[in-house]
């Protein structure tokens, strides 16, 4: 049996290790399972092409970098809920995370200046800030329909709509980064991170590995940072200005 062949039967008994946990269990998650795997091993062959093709056409990887901030986009909003209204707002926190990190890490030139190393690097960074306003945006919407009363009282006591919301933007952006803080203080001691594995596989030095991973993790702590508190400060007057849905 070939690699291939040995990855198949590998993916295959995980897949049946998930579905049928979630079977003896009773939870009717079993299709959405199923459903994100498949797509997993489409998307993923699907963009080792692409990939492949960037990687000979280096100026196309700012093209692919904004094809990915745009379903990042989509992704977030409709996780939020905002509405097509509301992308924009998404948008511009996903990217301003996204650029300070690359643009910290690109200007001091800790990676090369090279589309082998930017798009991986950002990709990753994209994808935490996605995670971040997602995270930012859910909470901060739960808290406002929890609290909601108490958004009245600051309003009726003269408040701007951006005051009223400033203490359920805090909790949001607190709880939006527990597992970016999590990860990075624990990383080597609970689990290796994904790219200090990827890199050990592809043949780096532990200490080359370690380096990378720790760029990583700061950058993605930066951008998730920065990205979850331009979420909240964005949603701010809309929260503070009626009840949300």
């Amino acid at each position: 049996m070939g690699g291939v062949g040995r990855l198949v039967v590998a993916v295959a008994a995980l897949a049946a290790v998930a579905l049928g946990a979630l079977a003896a269990a009773r939870v009717r998650m079993g299709r959405d399972a199923a459903v994100a795997i498949a797509r997993a091993a489409v998307q993923l062959a699907a963009v080792a092409l692409v990939i492949g093709w960037v990687f000979r056409h280096p100026g196309a990887v700012w093209l692919y970098l904004a094809v990915m901030v745009a379903a990042a986009t989509w992704t977030s909003t409709r996780r939020i809920g905002l509405g097509a209204a509301g992308a924009w707002r998404v948008a511009a926190a996903i990217v301003a995370g996204a650029v300070v990190a690359v643009g910290a890490v690109m200007g001091a030139g800790a990676l090369p200046r090279q589309a082998a190393s930017l798009l991986p690097f950002a990709a990753q960074i994209i994808g935490g800030s996605m995670t971040a306003v997602s995270l930012a945006g859910q909470r901060m919407r739960d808290e406002a329909r929890a609290t909601w009363p108490e958004v009245e009282g600051w309003l009726a006591l003269g408040a701007r709509p951006r005051q009223a919301a400033a203490p359920l933007a805090r909790v949001a952006v607190s709880r939006a980064l527990v597992p970016a803080i999590d990860q990075t203080r624990n990383a080597g001691v609970v689990v290796l991170p994904g790219a200090f594995v990827g890199l050990l596989l592809g043949g780096a030095s532990p200490l080359e590995a370690a380096q990378v991973q720790l760029l990583v993790l700061v950058g993605l702590l930066a951008a998730e940072s920065v990205a979850a508190v331009a979420a909240t400060q964005l949603m701010r007057a809309g929260t503070g200005a009626r009840r949300p849905a």
